[in-house]
């Protein structure tokens, strides 16, 4: 099914509606000058609604809606514990990590090492986080947004331009790629936080109604609730939360390690220790709009499977029926979520779920960019090329590190292309940095012996132990030697600690303590409902 004038106009209307808000909120005030927490950290004045809102639209990008949803086609709701477990690591990081963050007035995790511990700590970790941002996220975004755009708009065919047949996976790369750091290379995050709002508006209303299309095809009469009971009778398999060992999928989501294993280790390393996800919780204008922002945020991360997991069942379902007309259709499973698009979704709607989709790749995009801008900036330029550069250089070495980092991740995402799981591909190779990361800020949040040469060794033997696990047991599913390195960097830090006997200094025991335990009405009620909520559902389809 192919665009028509309609779809054109609302996705260029939403492009221009989010170029408009973003430039315009770029715009410097008459004889003022961007400074580093301006540019960075939005001045330090998000209110919740922005906070939970862009954290949101940053987490919820390609991967999410093509990655999950193609592993949603091949393993089924499982999948969703990422986002059910999301849910609740919002809540614990937001009362026991972003006090301790606000309180220090942090531009950047790497600044938080250096504080805790010491310059080798920071900068080791932000070359780590550097090469993770570009190599990995930034590239995987781009690639799978444009093989969306190659799919749904081309039909997976040849772009002709001058004459030459063009990859059209090339061509949604650059363009996601200059649509983005179009306004967010120059407002800096603050534009980046207020677009997202209207992104979040696009990719949970259009992601919902594909949703909607998708369950009405399988209904009785075109009944979407109808829709849903047949799909769970028809792949009841795919509904199972925890695994077996007999099920193919057992490595990706080990058995009920998704809940008390390594899940966790990714989810409070992505949530609470990652510089792409929580500087929007650093630009708060207090600690308690910044909790409130992440309960908001974790409310809607229970949308989240909704909106990307049962479209790939529905894909599953209809292609595995032999007596559908499109049986057998879909060639991989990245491959479900544009091809419901391109034949369920009708035109005139197209344009806007299409446009919740670029809206979910873009506003991932400018978020990653800046993320990586912030830490080059100030964790590695400021420090070591020029410590006495003014404010407003550091904003323009910002804003060309972002497009650098753009430029270099480009030609990497054309080499993704033959991946087949490209979440499961972000997920694994994280996975070689979130569990000593981890073990390194648990640590320092939590105990006051830990020691920066203790960290060091951690951070270095995260991705040491991940390699020769990873080579040497190959059947160890990733979840599960996330959880066994995080124990061995964990046990590397203490038996440092003691080899050493350091004193405890004030300067370097920036720990948590009772009183930054407080927290509004509304965060409460939040929490109680999250936890409820994922009460219930894992009871329903354990």
């Amino acid at each position: 099914m192919k665009f028509n004038a309609l779809d054109y106009i609302i996705l260029i209307g939403y492009i221009l509606i989010i170029l408009g808000i973003g430039l315009g909120v770029a715009r410097e005030k008459k004889g003022k000058k961007k400074n580093t927490s301006d540019y960075f950290l939005a001045s330090k004045g998000l209110p919740w609604w922005i906070i939970g809102s862009s954290l949101i639209a940053s987490n919820i990008s390609a991967e999410q809606f093509i990655g999950m949803s193609g592993s949603g086609f091949a393993i089924g709701m499982g999948i969703a514990s990422y986002e059910f477990m999301a849910a609740i690591t919002l809540i614990i990081v937001a009362v026991f990590f972003l006090p301790i963050f606000l309180k220090m007035g942090i531009f950047t995790m790497p600044e938080f090492l250096e504080q805790r511990y010491d310059n080798r700590v920071k900068t080791t970790m932000a070359i780590f986080w550097l090469a993770v941002f570009i190599f990995v996220n930034l590239a995987s975004i781009l690639y799978l947004g444009a093989l969306t755009i190659k799919n749904v708009i081309f039909e997976g065919k040849d772009l002709l331009i001058m004459g030459y047949n063009v990859d059209p996976l090339w061509f949604g790369i650059i363009a996601l790629g200059a649509f983005s750091a179009t306004y967010s290379i120059y407002g800096g995050l603050k534009s980046v936080a207020m677009t997202d709002v209207v992104q979040v508006v696009f990719l949970i209303g259009g992601g919902l109604f594909t949703t909607y299309v998708a369950l009405q095809y399988l209904g009785d009469n075109g009944n979407a609730f109808d829709g849903f009971i047949k799909l769970t009778e028809k792949a009841p398999e795919k509904f199972d939360m925890i695994l077996s060992k007999d099920n193919p999928q057992y490595s990706n989501l080990p058995g009920i390690s998704v809940l008390i294993g390594g899940m966790w280790i990714a989810n409070l390393y992505y949530w609470g220790c990652n510089q792409y996800i929580i500087q929007r919780a650093l630009a708060a204008k207090s600690v308690k709009e910044a909790q409130s922002g992440l309960a908001f945020a974790g409310i809607l991360k229970l949308l989240l499977p909704l909106i990307v997991v049962i479209p790939g069942i529905v894909a599953f379902v209809i292609n595995s029926d032999p007596t559908n007309v499109h049986h057998n259709e879909i060639a991989k499973p990245d491959a479900a979520y544009p091809w419901l698009l391109h034949n369920f979704v009708p035109n005139g709607v197209k344009g806007l779920a299409f446009a919740a989709l670029v809206a979910a790749i873009v506003s991932s995009l400018a978020s990653m960019m800046n993320s990586i801008s912030t830490i080059f900036t100030m964790d590695i330029y400021n420090c070591y090329i020029k410590k006495d550069a003014s404010q407003t250089h550091l904003v323009k070495v910002g804003r060309i590190t972002a497009g650098v980092a753009l430029l270099i991740a480009i030609p990497v995402a054309i080499l993704l292309q033959n991946l087949d799981q490209a979440f499961q591909y972000i997920q694994e190779f994280t996975g070689f940095i979130s569990p000593g990361a981890l073990a390194i800020f648990l640590l320092g949040f939590f105990w006051k012996k830990a020691t920066a040469n203790g960290a060091l060794f951690a951070a270095l033997g995260t991705f040491i132990f991940s390699a020769l696990l990873k080579f040497a047991t190959p059947d160890l599913p990733f979840m599960d030697r996330m959880m066994v390195v995080f124990f061995i960097c964990v046990l590397i830090m203490v038996i440092a600690a003691y080899i050493e006997k350091k004193p405890v200094t004030s300067a370097k025991s920036i720990i948590y303590d009772r009183s930054m335990l407080v927290t509004g009405r509304g965060f409460k009620i939040a929490s109680f409902f999250i936890i409820a909520f994922l009460i219930f559902i894992y009871i329903i389809w354990w």
